[in-house]
């Protein structure tokens, strides 16, 4: 499993888009701070070589804490079973939080490997997030953290749909998984 954590503004993200000649579209939106952080797990089934995506928002312009990652691993365990490893980032969130390690030392079938230092283009959920960021939600403009909750859970469950493209994004990383076994 690559388990990471991300965030999602209010403000769109601003990319480049295809406009006649002269007229420059115009995004409106308000010039708010406001976020939505999340959680989330691409996972791989050694036997079926199948990915999976788990993942859970949290509360409006909360961060996400040691116990929010103990809340999430304990929900993937209702779906995963057996040996797990996790492979994450040195983030003090997932890494260093003192109710990870408690949670962690009591639970001997979960394994823990860390990325090395600075590298986003090995983890796949890295290339979720990218994608969500740049691409589902580029230009969305939505007026409140509410519609912008929907319109993330919908990004993530259209990406969950397009196993194929969900797939393709994941072989970006620079660690095979579809070999994994």
């Amino acid at each position: 499993m690559f388990l990471d954590e991300s965030g999602f503004m209010l403000t769109p993200a601003v990319r480049r888009t295809f406009a006649p000649r002269g007229q420059t579209p115009i995004l409106t939106s308000w010039d708010r701070h406001d976020r939505i952080s999340a959680i989330s797990a691409v996972t791989v089934s050694p036997k079926r070589r199948r990915l999976g995506l788990y993942f859970h928002l949290m509360p409006d312009d909360e961060n996400v804490y040691g116990e929010d990652t103990v809340t999430f691993l304990r929900q993937l365990r209702r779906h995963i079973h057996g040996q797990m490893t996790i492979l994450w980032d040195r983030g003090n969130v997932l890494d260093r939080s003192k109710f990870v390690r408690a949670y962690l030392a009591n639970r001997p079938e979960i394994v823990t490997e860390k990325f090395p230092g600075y590298a986003p283009e090995t983890n796949p959920d890295e290339m979720v997030w990218q994608h969500l960021k740049n691409v589902q939600m580029a230009k969305v403009c939505s007026p409140d953290l509410d519609t912008h909750r929907r319109e993330l859970q919908n990004a993530m469950r259209r990406l969950e749909l397009k196993r194929h493209h969900f797939t393709s994004l994941s072989s970006e990383a620079s660690i095979s998984i579809s070999t994994a076994s």
